[in-house]
């Protein structure tokens, strides 16, 4: 069609989005982990047509990939979402308005930023939690210890200890840089209406209230 040949960098992210609105019940974005903004403000879009985020990770060679995945919301609540949005933004995905964004980008409106912002801050704060768990830990202070047995087995004792002594130093350090990140992270989601829960496999998540973890029958249903 003529329109998709005009349409810019921005225009086609939003259009690939909204086809997968339109045809599946799992949204999956894709990005550089460099423009996790961007993530955001197509995930902000994505829940305007009755879509929950659910999680994200790192993926692809060296994690460099953010991979964030939404899930179509069955509430009535958020199909009437979905319904007002798609009357209010008939050109959503062809070029036209599209609910927050300004034109042609993926920038947020002013009356979109907090919203977006806290997209932001939910996706940050599940990739940092995903890599401070414990396994990650242990396989990072693994790799501490099989660097300074190198240097042992070559008989180097002094630059074995040293080296030893250094990664872990450092390692500690950025853990404890991560954790006070982590945490002020969390303090904004708090301070937005949003509820910390745990999920199976002890890592700390934020949902809006009333809402379940992803992988229940319907992640959506109110707690009882």
């Amino acid at each position: 069609m003529g329109w998709e040949n005009e349409m810019g960098a921005s225009d086609r992210r939003i259009a690939a989005l909204l086809r997968q609105v339109a045809t599946q019940d799992v949204v999956e974005l894709r990005q550089e982990m460099a423009v996790a903004k961007r993530v955001a403000a197509q995930a902000y879009v994505a829940e305007q047509y009755g879509f929950e985020y659910g999680e994200a990770r790192r993926e692809g060679h060296n994690k460099q990939v953010l991979a964030v995945y939404l899930y179509r919301d069955p509430r009535p609540e958020a199909r009437a979402r979905e319904a007002a949005t798609i009357a209010a933004y008939p050109q959503a995905g062809m070029g036209g308005a599209v609910p927050g964004l300004k034109p042609g980008t993926l920038s947020p409106l002013p009356e979109a930023e907090a919203a977006v912002a806290l997209m932001k801050d939910r996706i940050g704060y599940d990739v940092m939690a995903k890599a401070a768990d414990k396994g990650q830990k242990r396989f990072a202070y693994a790799m501490t210890g099989v660097a300074a047995a190198v240097f042992l087995l070559m008989g180097k004792w002094v630059e074995g200890v040293a080296v030893g002594a250094v990664l872990a130093a450092f390692l500690v350090g950025a853990f404890r840089l991560s954790d006070v990140r982590r945490q002020r992270v969390a303090d904004r989601l708090t301070a937005g209406g949003f509820t910390a829960v745990t999920d199976e496999h002890g890592r700390r998540r934020f949902l809006r209230p009333g809402q379940q973890l992803p992988g229940h029958a319907n992640p959506f249903t109110p707690r009882p």
